[in-house]
């Protein structure tokens, strides 16, 4: 149970958060997908939702139903998938796509943390996907050359040439100006204290971090239909002590 709840929820409450603040984060998140990555797994469904802040400000990676494991012989996907704001060019064309999608949803999400608004944000869907394709990405004057740098290396939409898209993987951005600062193997190691951390209370059931919308909602216990079917290939057959050494 992660006390710091969703990561959209501190962003919704704080509006924004400092570069230093998004810098861990985003190298937190960076980390969980080079992971992934080394597995043959493509994510596609990078978030501030499916973050979540553990007491100390440790991030999560959550909810894998988008996920997919890639050949290594053939590593592309064609499902259009993930959500709209986070989608890369490649996936929104209906060409194939790799990892290097979820290199673009890092871009996105240094970009939100920082600034508040996703990049080419609009309330027209169609609209959106034409600026994520062909708009101009814009800098806010606070932001600093280190953090834009970044962010342009990784919203290319060549997504061959796209930081992280070679064999590197996350180690591309480990070297990069803004990310050269920590020292990425202590963070690994949750050596290194997030500069933002939740408020929680000593209560390990605490859900002050969590929306009322949900925390609010009764319980129900949900049965799942096919469980039963499952356990059909089981019939007649009962557990023993293994001093048996049969079955019944």
């Amino acid at each position: 149970y992660f006390r710091g709840g969703e990561l959209f929820f501190h962003l919704k409450k704080k509006r924004r958060f400092t570069e230093d603040e998004a810098r861990v984060m985003v190298a937190e998140v960076s980390m969980a997908l080079g992971h992934l990555h080394s597995l043959d797994v493509v994510y596609r469904d990078l978030k501030p939702e499916n973050i979540l802040l553990d007491h100390s400000g440790h991030l999560c990676l959550t909810d894998f139903g988008l996920s997919k494991e890639l050949d290594p012989s053939n590593p592309e996907a064609f499902t259009f998938c993930g959500t709209p704001e986070y989608l890369a060019p490649e996936i929104i064309r209906g060409a194939g796509h790799n990892k290097s999608v979820d290199w673009w949803s890092i871009g996105i999400l240094l970009y939100e943390l920082t600034v508040g608004i996703p990049p080419f944000y609009s309330r027209n869907v169609n609209e959106m996907y034409d600026k994520i394709q062909h708009g101009i990405l814009r800098f806010p004057p606070f932001m600093s050359e280190e953090c834009k740098a970044v962010i342009i290396q990784l919203l290319t939409r060549d997504p061959e040439r796209r930081l992280g898209s070679g064999p590197s993987d996350v180690d591309e951005l480990r070297i990069q100006p803004f990310f050269q600062v920590l020292d990425w193997d202590r963070l690994y190691k949750k050596e290194i204290d997030p500069p933002y951390k939740p408020q929680v209370s000593r209560n390990k059931a605490d859900t002050s971090n969590f929306e009322t919308m949900f925390t609010n909602e009764p319980v129900v216990d949900s049965l799942d239909a096919n469980a039963a079917e499952s356990s059909d290939m089981f019939v007649n057959f009962t557990f023993v002590d293994r001093q048996d050494g049969l079955l019944q």
